[in-house]
């Protein structure tokens, strides 16, 4: 389905932009930056989330133990019966987050769809290579797919991921073809505005300082910095460049990614490249969108989630139709 913008909606996403012209971008310069804004982000997580006991849910923390790694996830559980699992993975440019940050997020995803949402805490970047943070995200996938969480095993499992979190879904997706029995528990993947090019697609090398939320000129940059050893056609391997990868037999998929973003042609060309593998994709294109954008106080980023957490629920009732194996 095409979501509609009414011109209310895209007016207001006009002046909204106009604030954030004055915002700071995004930029991975050092290693001190991102840890002063690690610290500045846990410390305002000192106080207990009111949102959750709002809409019913309840927070626990997990291990998964897979391969020898140790990786703590955050779980968020709805009241009444579990239909699903969301495996979500934040995101932060790799170098910032954690598994709380999106609880607000996950809570009314739990909320909606009536789903466990796993967020995964995975190392960031400042201490761990890009290939440690993908064997994190790869270990939580397969932990909770073995029936790490005994009371859903055999559920729908959904993968989650945002920006820098997007690169990882997609990236944790391919790896899974080793292991076709767990890949088919995926009943489908919502990625908002994921990274899927390591060397910078055209929209990424073209962007200008207009660019908001990110820095645009030096996004390249940023990318190299976080593959230091690499070059540019080493960066685009896959799964470390998961556009590249084999598409085929990937579940059915739910994109975002706006219009504004330079990170556009990323989620565009995934979004046909998985279609040409045979796979079910659902993209959208939004109108005077940033990056972020379900992070903003906006009409269209409530339409969007409203539509992912639709989206969800159309996998869920397919999936509850369908005889187990």
């Amino acid at each position: 389905m095409a979501l509609a913008f009414d011109q209310d909606t895209i007016e207001e996403a006009r002046r909204f932009n106009r604030k954030l012209a004055w915002a700071p971008r995004f930029r991975i310069r050092n290693r001190w930056t991102p840890r002063l804004a690690q610290a500045l982000l846990r410390l305002g997580q000192l106080r207990p989330e009111p949102s959750l006991a709002r809409v019913g849910v309840r927070a626990e923390q997990a291990l998964a133990l897979m391969d020898g790694l140790r990786v703590p996830l955050r779980i968020l559980r709805p009241a009444g019966t579990v239909r699903g699992v969301v495996l979500d993975i934040h995101g932060g440019g790799w170098v910032i987050g954690n598994a709380r940050m999106n609880d607000k997020l996950n809570a009314a995803i739990a909320a909606a769809c009536g789903v466990a949402v796993v967020s995964v805490d995975y190392r960031l970047a400042l201490d761990a290579t890009i290939e440690e943070i993908m064997d994190d995200c790869l270990a939580a996938a397969r932990w909770l797919l073995q029936g790490g969480l005994p009371a859903c095993a055999g559920l729908p499992v959904f993968l989650v991921g945002e920006s820098a979190g997007g690169h990882l879904a997609a990236a944790t997706l391919l790896r899974l073809k080793a292991w076709p029995a767990l890949l088919q528990q995926i009943a489908g993947a919502v990625l908002y505005y994921g990274v899927y090019d390591l060397a910078g697609t055209p929209s990424v090398r073209q962007a200008g300082p207009e660019t908001l939320v990110l820095d645009g000129p030096g996004m390249v940059d940023g990318l190299r910095m976080l593959t230091p050893d690499l070059s540019d056609p080493a960066r685009r391997q896959p799964p470390l460049s998961p556009l590249y990868g084999a598409l085929d037999g990937l579940p059915p998929a739910l994109m975002f990614v706006g219009e504004l973003d330079p990170l556009r042609d990323d989620t565009v060309m995934l979004a046909a490249r998985w279609r040409e593998a045979g796979g079910a994709v659902e993209m959208h294109l939004l109108p005077e969108a940033p990056h972020g954008l379900i992070h903003f106080p906006t009409r269209m980023a409530r339409l969007v989630t409203a539509r992912s957490h639709g989206w969800i629920r159309e996998r869920l009732e397919i999936a509850a139709r369908v005889p187990a194996r």
